[in-house]
Formats: C-alpha cells, sequence, structure tokens
C-alpha cells in the first residue's frame, strides 16, 4: 500500500542520538515533569536556575555579547518553564487535561449518542432516498471518447519506436500509469508495449495486465490513436538478446511536461528504437494539451475495463446488493475503510489499545518503513495528527457520521477494505449501528472468492466495482482508489460524484467531546453532507488531475431540455 509524503511533522528538539521508538518515551516526560503536585518542582527550578546564572555570568565574561544577556536568561527561563508543561507527542500534561486529540474518546461520545440512535431507528426519513439535491448542479455527458473518435486516425502514422512502461504499486497507481503511458505514447507517437506489472513488495500481487484488465479490449478501443502491442516484435527482441532489461531506462523526473517529452525521449525512441521508463508513475504533469487529455480520457473512463473473471463476479455482487437493499429501493451506501494495520502504522495516531499498541505499531513502523520513523529530530504527536485529521477513521466514527446524517439502520453499507485492524474489535459498533452490514466475503461465496485470493489487486478491483455502482460513496482517508473512483463516479452520474468527503479536522472535535448533545452532531453532519453535496460537481482546477475531476476535459454539458427529457 504505497502512499505519497510522510504526513508527519519533523519538529521537536534534537537529541544526541534517536530513540530506539518513534515515541517518546514516557521515563523522559516524567524526568522532567516530576510528581503530580506542585510542590515537586523546588530542588529542579533551584537547579535550573543557577544553571541558567552560571550560563549568564559567563556572557557577562565577554563584552562583545554583553547585549545579548538579558535575552539569554529569558529565553532560559522560557526554556525551563516549558519543560514542564510541554506535551510532546501528544501525551498528557503533569499537571493538567490532556490536550484535545491526545485521548481517543470517539467511544465515550457513542456512548452517550447510542441510545439517542436507537429511539430514530426504523424512522419514516432515510438520508439514502435524499442525500443528493438534483438542483444543486448542472448535468454532463462523456463526450471525451466521441471527441477523440473523430480526431483519430484511420490509419496511423509510422511509429517513432516502442514505448516500455514499468506499472508500479497497488491497482489504482497502475492504473495512473497505464493512462498516462497511453497519452505518452499518443504525444510521440510511439508504439505501446503493454505495461509490465511490478511485484510491489507492500501489495504482494504477481498479477499481470491481462490478469486485471481486459487485454483485448483495451487494444481495440485504442486502435485509432494510439498503437499498442502485447510484446516487442522478434527483429526488437533479438537486437536486445531477447533481455528487457538490456534496452535503455530512462529516469523521467515525476511531472514531467509534454516538453520534456518531446525534447529528451523522443529523440532517443528515434535513436535507439525502444525505450524503457520505469518506474512510471506521476511521471507525465497534470497540466498537458487537450490532445494528451482526451487520451488519457479514453484510456481511463473508456478502454480499461476489468477482466472477464472480475467482470463476472462483481456484477453478481452489485445485483446482490440491490436486491438486499429492498427497503432503500435497490439503493445502498459504499464505505472505503482504510484501517488496515500498516495504515494505522503510517499515520501514527494512538487509539485504545495502551501499551499493547504502541509496541504493536512501532514493530510495524520498522518493518514496513525501516528506520523512517527513528531519524534524529523525528517527533510523533498523535494528538496533534488526529486534530489536523491525518487519522484514519474507525468503523466506529464512520458508523456515527453516517447515523448523524440520517442514515439509519436500515441501510444497507458495504465496506470495502483489506484486512481491518483488529477487526473483530474495532468493526463490531459498526455492525450494531447497521445491522446490515457487508463485505466481499459476506456478499461472495468463498467458492467464487477463491480465484481472488492472494492477490490483492483483484480483490480490490471487486470493491472498487461494487463502490463505482453505489448510491452513496464514502471516502475515510484518500489514496488512490477513492480519487480514481470518485472521478469514474462522476463520469458514470452526470458529473456528480455522489460521494461523502468527510472534514476530518471538524470530526476530530466533535469526537474529543463526550458531552456533545445528539442534535448538535447530526446538525453538524448534515451540514457535512450538504458540503459533499455541493462539492460533487467540482470542475478541474488548473493543475488538477482528471482521473477525479473529469469535467471538462472529459466531459460537455448536457442541455437542460434535453436532460428533463
Amino acid at each position: 500500500m504505497p502512499h505519497g509524503h510522510s504526513r508527519l511533522g519533523a519538529g521537536g528538539r534534537s537529541t544526541p542520538s534517536p530513540p530506539s521508538s518513534p515515541r517518546p518515551r514516557h521515563g523522559r516526560n516524567k524526568s522532567l515533569g516530576g510528581g503530580g503536585g506542585g510542590g515537586g518542582r523546588g530542588p529542579k527550578k533551584g537547579l535550573v536556575e543557577k544553571l541558567v546564572l552560571v550560563i549568564v555570568s559567563a556572557v557577562f565574561r565577554r563584552r562583545g555579547v554583553l547585549l545579548f544577556a538579558p535575552v539569554l536568561y529569558i529565553a532560559g527561563m522560557v526554556l525551563y518553564m516549558g519543560s514542564f508543561g510541554f506535551d510532546v507527542g501528544g501525551r498528557r500534561s503533569a499537571d493538567g487535561p490532556a490536550p484535545p486529540g491526545s485521548v481517543y474518546r470517539s467511544p465515550q461520545v457513542f456512548e452517550k449518542l447510542w441510545p439517542l440512535m436507537e429511539t430514530q431507528s426504523n424512522s419514516s426519513f432515510n438520508a439514502l432516498t435524499m442525500a443528493w439535491s438534483p438542483t444543486l448542479h448542472q448535468s454532463w455527458k462523456p463526450c471525451g471518447s466521441m471527441t477523440i473518435s473523430q480526431t483519430g486516425f484511420t490509419q496511423l502514422p509510422e511509429s517513432n519506436g516502442f514505448l516500455i512502461i514499468e506499472a508500479n504499486g497497488g491497482l489504482n497507481q497502475q492504473r495512473l500509469s497505464i493512462c498516462d503511458a497511453v497519452a505518452v505514447a499518443g504525444l510521440l507517437n510511439a508504439t505501446l508495449v503493454i505495461p509490465i506489472f511490478h511485484l510491489n513488495s507492500v501489495w504482494q500481487d504477481s498479477s499481470n495486465f491481462s490478469d486485471i484488465f481486459d487485454e483485448d479490449f483495451f487494444i481495440d478501443s485504442l486502435k485509432n490513436n494510439v498503437k499498442i502491442v502485447r510484446e516487442l516484435p522478434e527483429d526488437m527482441l533479438q537486437r536486445f538478446d531477447y533481455n528487457i532489461s538490456s534496452i535503455v531506462n530512462l529516469r523521467v523526473k515525476a511531472w514531467s511536461s509534454r516538453n520534456h517529452y518531446l525534447e529528451k525521449v523522443l529523440p532517443r525512441i528515434k535513436e535507439l528504437g525502444a525505450v524503457r521508463i520505469a518506474p512510471f508513475s506521476n511521471r507525465l504533469a497534470n497540466a498537458v494539451p487537450s490532445t494528451v487529455q482526451g487520451l488519457r480520457c479514453l484510456a481511463n473512463f473508456e478502454a480499461l475495463r476489468f477482466a472477464e473473471p472480475i467482470r463476472v463476479l462483481a456484477e453478481r455482487m452489485v445485483q446482490r446488493m440491490i436486491r438486499r437493499s429492498s427497503e432503500g429501493g435497490g439503493r445502498y451506501v459504499s464505505v472505503h475503510l482504510r484501517f488496515e494495520k500498516d495504515m494505522v502504522a503510517f499515520s501514527c495516531c494512538e487509539y485504545d489499545g495502551g501499551e499493547e499498541e504502541k509496541r504493536e505499531m512501532d514493530i510495524a513502523r520498522e518493518k514496513g518503513w525501516r528506520g523512517k520513523f527513528r531519524r534524529k529530530g523525528r517527533v510523533i504527536k498523535p494528538g496533534a495528527n488526529r486534530m489536523d485529521g491525518k487519522c484514519p477513521l474507525t468503523p466506529l466514527e464512520v458508523g456515527m457520521m453516517l447515523r448523524g446524517m440520517g442514515f439509519d439502520n436500515t441501510t444497507l453499507v458495504y465496506v470495502a477494505a483489506g484486512k481491518i485492524y483488529k477487526e473483530e474489535k474495532f468493526i463490531a459498533p459498526l455492525k450494531l449501528m447497521f445491522p446490515h452490514l457487508q463485505t466481499k466475503d459476506t456478499l461472495a461465496t468463498p467458492e467464487e472468492l477463491a480465484p481472488f485470493k492472494g492477490f490483492s489487486s483483484r480483490l480490490a478491483a471487486l470493491d472498487y466495482s461494487v463502490c463505482l455502482h453505489s448510491e452513496v460513496f464514502v471516502t475515510t482517508q484518500g489514496g488512490n482508489f477513492p480519487h480514481f473512483l470518485i472521478g469514474h463516479r462522476r463520469y458514470l452520474f452526470g458529473g456528480h460524484a455522489k460521494t461523502i468527503r468527510p472534514d476530518k479536522r471538524k470530526l476530530a472535535l466533535l469526537f474529543d467531546n463526550p458531552k456533545i448533545r445528539w442534535e448538535n452532531f447530526k446538525r453538524q453532519m448534515q451540514d457535512m453532507l450538504h458540503r459533499s453535496d455541493v462539492k460533487g460537481s467540482e470542475l478541474r482546477k488548473p493543475g488538477g488531475s482528471l482521473y477525479t475531476f473529469p469535467m471538462p476535459d472529459c466531459m460537455c454539458k448536457q442541455n437542460k431540455m434535453r436532460h428533463k427529457q
């Protein structure tokens, strides 16, 4: 599960050597803070003051810095006073309440609100029936394929050479690489070789292109715009001794421009006959000419469809969801839940597992990102991360949010996720709030899932398909999965993403208040749902990705009168 930049701050005081764990040690805090009583600071205060006076005396002996003596004294006293009240890593201060976000209080909030939620179960109103307001949005329709087919060649010009790319990461990072490779091949008038899938150390999926995507359909859909072959022809293989690694690998920087490819890559393709670019993820800028964007549209929204075994099972799963949601008129909610062990570890957030959880997360971080979180100067602040909206939402928090928005206990909910951290414990309250909860393991039989087990990208493709056709999609933690899915839903649903994108900073404040009133909580959640509705039809901004925002590059405004008809 690759992720981008670290979300952690790099602040804090440096120490002579990094601690063995990325978490601050309790022993050190106690040695600084002393006991709970105010009188416990006397001897330490005298010692620090003596140290400051020694420093100041030394300064006074050097006339050149005499003017800085008062500043140094004040700085020393501030440092001394702050050393007792400074909350390293969001820990509880010795003399006051825990800072906001440093304690996972959502269970206490749930305990207070649950009886009130229960009184509104099986109500006549369910937000599922009217989550989205049709009056807020203009209607759009796909037009990228029409535009591209008009400008496509009946016979492609002679190719300048072969482009070989390596698609790394999980399902949707691979999707990104494939679509960008189509765009680059079209830009360079090169022949694209079906992308090679890199065996990722996190995903551990040995699938190749045809295991996940319909290869024949992909080639045929793009035949008027980009030439695609399954492998290099015999003469080219002979030239490189049948060894792909002998082909020059061009190191292309992330987000490279159109001009870079025309000026740096095209001459090498013409010279060598074939080049590789590996890795290829995020190697093309978002801002490129409309003809290049058009190829991205065609590749992502039209040419890439899942392989038949995935498609067949996914269609069955969607139909089962529709049948089981009879009370919702065939509509259901899908949730992309990012609460796997490695996600929790990477976020450096704390929940309610105490010392056992801390040790477990330290081990997971070291295993997955060796040494990254133990660098000198690195300070982990779980409370600050939570208040900044960087912590993965727990199943409990997702459930409370949805119930507050008006989705009652009759709502059919599909959870798309990997292996949830301590699943039995964390998923139980979500099932309590939504008894009709489904996952791929409950929706498909063990026999149906057997061919997909051990292949994380194929399993993710099943989740993607069920989420794509839901009435409401809920994203909880970012990443390529929701980014591509939101764009795909806009493309299918007239430009509207029909997606709840929570304000996680606001949620952190609300879940940190066990005294919150149900009416206030509901009002805040319904406002959040309304804001998601308003932002559902956002257009792509300069520098934005059309994979998330397909308008206006891939879609055209629909005539209002025709839309009403």
